[in-house]
Parts: C-alpha cells; structure tokens; sequence
C-alpha cells in the first residue's frame, strides 16, 4: 500500500491521539499538499521543524496500530465477510467500520 494512503487511513483512526498543531501540520500537509515551507511559514517556524514534526505523527501513528491494531482488524473482519454475506450488508458494515 502507498505510504501516503497507508497514513491517511491511519490518521483516521488515530488522530485524536495527537496534538492540535500535529493535526494541523499533518492535515496540511497530507490533505491540502502544503509544502514544508509553506506550513513552516503559516506557522512561523522552520521548514526543518516541520519536518521532525510530520516524521514524529507518522511514528506515533505506526505505532498506535502496531499496539491496538485497529485498522488490521477491520481488514480482517472485512476479508471474512466478503464471501458471507450479501454486497449490501457489507457496504453498511463498511460504513460503520
């Protein structure tokens, strides 16, 4: 999977574990393609600490799923059900999930 999906997806699930300048750094630049420079200049910092700070949110977000695998076991539960059950019930499991 793509680096930059594989971090979407897991922001998703863990964002609210990180601070609210993480999020705005990482929302900035993963969502709205700001470039280091640019958020260092919204932020009145350095390009450089903006940079330390992505690679800090992208460890912490690797390791909230490598300890409560989240997104792992939605994968999982949603391999399993693929065969089981009809398309409509699992686009709603889907939705839920």
């Amino acid at each position: 999977m793509d680096k930059r999906i594989r971090l979407n997806i897991l922001y998703d699930y863990y964002k609210d574990f990180l601070t609210d300048k993480q999020q705005e750094y990482f929302e900035s630049y993963y969502y709205n393609n700001y470039s280091l420079g640019e958020i260092a200049e919204d932020n009145n910092i350095s390009r450089n600490a903006v940079h330390n700070q992505l690679k800090i949110v992208e460890e912490k977000l690797e390791e909230f799923e490598h300890n409560l695998e989240l997104v792992a076991k939605k994968d999982k539960i949603l391999e399993l059900l693929k065969n089981e059950i009809s398309k409509d019930l699992l686009e709603q499991i889907i939705e839920i999930l």
